[in-house]
């Protein structure tokens, strides 16, 4: 190779490892090959080589072609390389050494090498040394015309920036970042900022903008071959930030796996405390202190004290959770070394103040309750909240800390409203899960019934205290849509590996593109207040759950009654028999299982319903959400309403009725669900769709007031959203009635056990039937427990004949399961 064009040929190398660092390595280990006495193009290269398999993520195949980068060049060429040499080594998780290789730059570089020392500065959380480091830097670029080092420098501000929670000066120097990115053509650059915008909008707590630009990184940086484990690692923490613990545990843990493989030792530990933080929420306390343990051992070696301190944090939060005593000293110092990350220096306080609260030390409890109570005030919704809790632990009067708790439930409420997607909403509400249960304990300890009453309702079913939240209607979801459903349809015929696959990718496109959804719709309403409620001759009952124990509020009369039911366990255990013994009734009667189920919810009323002879209200939490109420003896032939909270019985109860219109349709594969259509379709007078498909479903669901689906129908429990009614051309799942202008004032499944949701933080509910409830539905007669043909067919009969009549559905299910004599699993939700 001539001299002068292996130079060029290394410089051009050196280009590409920027712009399209995959091409770069070819090109780069062509000139080492080829230039063998050019000493100067070899260095170069060997530089571009490194540099290329540093952004692919081979960093310690970098770190070898960078080493002989340093020794081959002279000068400034080989200062340029210690940069990228520490930058490698830094990522290796060998700050000591990147540290030296920097410094030994600054002489000869100047600004731009005390831009890269500000970079491992912070990776080590000295945050305000490395601000000191960008300032120079920036200050020099700027001033000598240097593009490159400017949007280099812009983008390192901009995640600096976001960490002290200057947002608005983050996502400017990021969008500087971006415009130079893109006229220095540097494709793969523009796909990292992209990140990191993402990265910046998940900090300020914007969740669809952050999904936004995390998409939109992933296609850049998949496109130019770059490295993706930090988008799953931006993904991970953002969708722990909403509660979603499993799905954040899977990338961070496929996250884990990239940096491992990639030898970027510095990102392991930070994926373990990742880890860590999704089985806190979790409940996992043992495996939440592993994960932090091994984190904090790995950053002590680093020697980054900053991120050893949020791992000690972790370990003392798993500890308090599980009730066990904290080995963590000097929490002084742990708080100290956490300044510069607002969010987890007021947990850390928090924690603290617990840890002081158990060891009878109120005095230092409240000092460092005072210190948190000052987020309050500024920072995202989820800050300030914490920062209310606080408060509201220093407040000495009953009223004042339940009114703190009220402040911090309202700026996390405004906050979750902008919100589209149910999963995303439902989930959140474990940010709000402290403050309920704070102003619960409270209410209980020096309240009144009616603050009990009030805090039960805020914390249980908070999205639908939201005002009418429908998701934007939006044309890329609606197209994905009917391919799942021929998905779906195909599938049942040919279920191939490949089907499979296609349908898991269609689902997941669907559930990302519904959370960059933002809601059209109001703020929060305030719970029910119990002299609100118009119950006639009903007799409400809210169960409430608190530290093991069952709790049943009772409304009759206008006067409310609190009385202990007994242990959550062992009510659990009676409820485990009941789908049970009505599966094998259903399928094969014996005596012994008929008197199984009988024992068993003559003690389940005894415990849940004593002395209860009136149509009822039921408010349930946790593992009642399940319950075939009906099967109760004290419920048999009396009219029983079940509702997610007090605050939606009302709404339902108080909204005006619609016109009697009726829309009946059946499913495949459901042997006499046409019978059983036709002759509910008979009872009203009108047609029935025999062989509905999706779309003539959701026109009756949009236009009819009473609606019957005579259809299969599947809860699934690990994605809720996704619980499906088949129907002729494939499963109509939630997705599909959040797109409905409007829903029935009435819809009636008679499908297996479509009747149950999924319960998630803080009483939330998802699946078919809590959709449309959410949606405004205000009755819905479904089962909770899978249900025989011929059974659903005479009781669907039995309770259209008394709607035809005027009853309530309320009404009409119990006369109706009254006539019938067998025990089911249908219940009426709602009002």
């Amino acid at each position: 190779m001539v001299p002068g064009s292996a130079l060029h040929a290394a410089r051009e190398a050196m280009r590409l490892a920027d712009a399209d660092p995959v091409k770069a390595i070819p090109v780069a280990a062509d000139v080492v090959a080829r230039a063998q006495g050019d000493v100067a193009a070899r260095a170069l290269a060997e530089q571009a080589w490194g540099h290329a398999l540093s952004q692919t993520g081979q960093v310690d195949l970098a770190v070898t072609h960078l080493r002989r980068a340093v020794r081959l060049g002279v000068g400034k060429a080989a200062a340029e390389s210690r940069m990228k040499l520490a930058f490698a080594l830094v990522h290796q998780g060998r700050a000591a050494s990147a540290l030296r290789e920097v410094d030994l730059a600054v002489p000869l570089l100047g600004a731009r090498a005390r831009g890269q020392r500000a970079v491992i500065l912070y990776h080590l959380g000295r945050l305000d040394e490395a601000f000191a480091d960008y300032q120079v830097a920036g200050r020099a670029f700027r001033r000598g015309g240097d593009k490159l080092g400017l949007q280099r420098h812009l983008v390192n501000t901009g995640i600096l920036q976001a960490e002290r929670q200057n947002f608005a000066a983050a996502v400017k120097d990021l969008l500087e970042a971006d415009r130079l990115a893109r006229e220095l053509d540097r494709p793969l650059v523009v796909g990292i900022i992209a990140e990191n915008l993402g990265w910046v909008e998940s900090r300020r707590g914007d969740v669809p903008a952050a999904l936004a630009h995390l998409d939109r990184a992933e296609e850049i940086i998949a496109r130019h071959g770059g490295q993706l484990a930090p988008v799953l690692q931006d993904r991970a923490e953002l969708l722990l930030s909403v509660g979603l613990f499993s799905e954040a545990r899977d990338h961070a843990s496929q996250a884990l796996s990239a940096f491992r493989a990639d030898g970027r030792q510095l990102k392991v530990p930070e994926m373990g405390l990742l880890l860590a933080d999704a089985a806190l929420l979790a409940s996992d306390w043992e495996a939440a202190a592993q994960h932090a343990r091994a984190a904090l051992a790995q950053f002590t070696r680093q020697g980054r004290s900053h991120h050893a301190a949020l791992a000690r944090s972790t370990v003392l939060r798993a500890a308090l959770s599980a009730g066990k005593p904290s080995r963590v000293t000097d929490l002084d110092a742990m708080i100290t070394a956490l300044d510069g990350n607002p969010a987890a220096v007021v947990e850390a306080h928090i924690d603290v103040a617990r840890l002081c609260e158990r060891r009878r030390q109120p005095g230092r409890a409240a000092e460092h309750l005072m210190v948190a109570r000052a987020a309050r005030v500024r920072g995202p919704a989820a800050l300030r909240a914490r920062g209310w809790y606080a408060e509201a632990l220093l407040r000495t009067t009953p009223r004042s800390a339940m009114a703190a708790a009220r402040r911090g439930l309202r700026v996390l409420d405004e906050n979750h409203a902008a919100l589209g997607a149910s999963d995303l909403r439902a989930h959140s509400a474990m940010h709000r899960a402290d403050l309920a249960a704070l102003g619960l304990r409270v209410a209980l300890t020096s309240g009144t019934p009616a603050d009990i009453f009030e805090w039960a309702e805020r914390g249980r079913a908070s999205r639908f205290l939201q005002r009418s939240v429908r998701p934007p209607d939006d044309p890329e979801l609606a197209s994905l849509l009917p391919l799942l459903r021929a998905t779906a349809l195909e599938l049942e015929g040919n279920p191939t590996p490949r089907l499979r696959h296609r349908q898991v990718e269609l689902e997941r496109q669907i559930k990302n593109r519904s959370r960059l959804l933002r809601a059209d719709a109001g703020g929060p309403a305030d719970p029910v207040r119990p002299s609100s409620l118009d119950l006639g001759d009903r007799v409400l009952i809210q169960f409430i759950e608190i530290s093991g124990t069952l709790l049943a509020l009772r409304l009759a009369n206008g006067r409310l009654d609190l009385r202990t039911v007994g242990s959550v366990a062992e009510v659990c255990a009676l409820l485990e028999r009941v789908p049970f013994a009505l599966r094998h009734l259903a399928h094969r009667p014996r005596p012994e299982i008929a008197k199984l189920l009988r024992t068993t919810t003559a003690k389940l009323d005894a415990l849940l319903l004593p002395t209860c002879d009136r149509p009822l209200v039921v408010v349930p939490t946790g593992v009642l959400h399940d319950v075939p109420w009906s099967c109760l003896p004290s419920c048999q032939g009396k009219p029983v309403v079940v509702s997610p909270s007090a605050t939606l019985w009302h709404t339902a109860a108080t909204r005006p009725a619609r016109a009697r219109t009726f829309a009946v349709a059946s499913g495949p594969g459901l042997p006499g669900a046409g019978e059983e259509a036709t002759a509910v379709a008979e009872i009203h007078q009108v047609a029935a769709a025999g062989h509905a498909t999706v779309d003539d479903v959701l026109k009756a669901l949009n236009t009819a007031g009473t609606v019957h689906l005579a259809a299969h129908g599947r809860l699934n429990p690990d994605n809720p959203l996704f619980s499906a009614l088949s129907l002729h051309d494939g499963p109509l799942v939630v997705y599909d009635v959040q797109r409905l202008d409007q829903v029935p004032e009435t819809v009636i499944m008679a499908a297996c056990d479509v009747g149950r949701s999924v319960v998630v933080s803080g009483n939330e509910l998802l699946g078919l039937a809590a959709t449309f409830l959410e949606r405004g539905t205000s009755q819905l007669i479904a089962s909770v427990v899978p249900v025989p043909d011929a059974e659903t067919k005479d009781l669907m009969i039995a309770v259209h004949r008394r709607l035809r009549d005027g009853r309530t559905p309320a009404e009409a299910l119990a006369a109706a399961q009254e006539e019938l004599d067998r025990p089911n699993g249908f219940v009426c939700v709602g009002a």
